[in-house]
């Protein structure tokens, strides 16, 4: 499946490491929060007007119902994920490599910043069949962006794995896990993160890692 096509104008312009405050109506912040505490059968759309501090026919006027809340949320970030990750690819210019350590920077740098939102993949089993549908499509789209870039550098050899299928499935699953771990307070940032995936994910792809330089002997008779 080819994914060359033009780069949307204010994903380019935007710079993709670039996170200001989550800009998203208080409706949808107070469904994620409660989605991420309680699970989205565990929420109710009375307790989510109950944070917004509105009634429920108020919310209702916003949004259909719950369902389409959790699908708003979820396509919000899938597309931010793409046009952030279209964005690199288009910085990185047309070598594989480099496209390739772009595209995964950017995916783990929002896992990271948005990890509230990005978490809410795991909620993706509570969709119904079109909102689903229309949300793995996109997935899929991020997967084949991976994927063309990996195999046209298969071609030019600066990749060498046997199975690129799996290994792109593999650095997305490893890329999308930071949402459930990173802390902004922890020992290593948002920066630092993705850059050891991106290490981690050439050598998925089968980048040879050039060898750390050989330490010099010790003087002799020292401990």
């Amino acid at each position: 499946m080819s994914t060359e096509q033009s780069q949307d104008s204010t994903a380019t312009a935007r710079h993709w490491r670039s996170y200001g405050p989550l800009d998203l109506h208080p409706i949808l912040v107070h469904a994620m929060e409660a989605f991420n505490e309680h699970g989205y059968h565990g929420t109710s759309v009375r307790n989510i007007a109950g944070r917004v501090g509105v009634t429920v026919p108020a919310l209702y006027y916003h949004y259909e119902n719950k369902q389409a809340l959790l699908a708003t949320l979820l396509e919000t970030s899938i597309k931010d994920v793409l046009d952030r990750c279209r964005a690199a690819a288009a910085e990185a210019g047309p070598a594989p490599l480099a496209r390739f350590c772009g595209m995964v920077e950017s995916i783990v740098l929002y896992m990271a910043h948005r990890r509230s939102l990005a978490f809410l993949d795991t909620e993706i089993r509570s969709l119904e069949p079109a909102n689903r549908a229309r949300y793995v499509a996109l997935r899929d789209y991020l997967q084949h962006m991976l994927l063309d870039t990996v195999e046209a550098g298969r071609a030019e050899g600066v990749f060498t794995t046997e199975i690129p299928a799996d290994a792109v499935r593999a650095v997305l699953i490893m890329c999308q896990g930071v949402a459930n771990w990173f802390r902004p307070d922890g020992p290593l940032t948002a920066e630092q993160v993705a850059e050891r995936h991106v290490v981690l994910s050439l050598g998925t792809v089968g980048h040879p890692l050039p060898s750390p330089a050989p330490r010099a002997p010790a003087p002799y008779g020292s401990r």
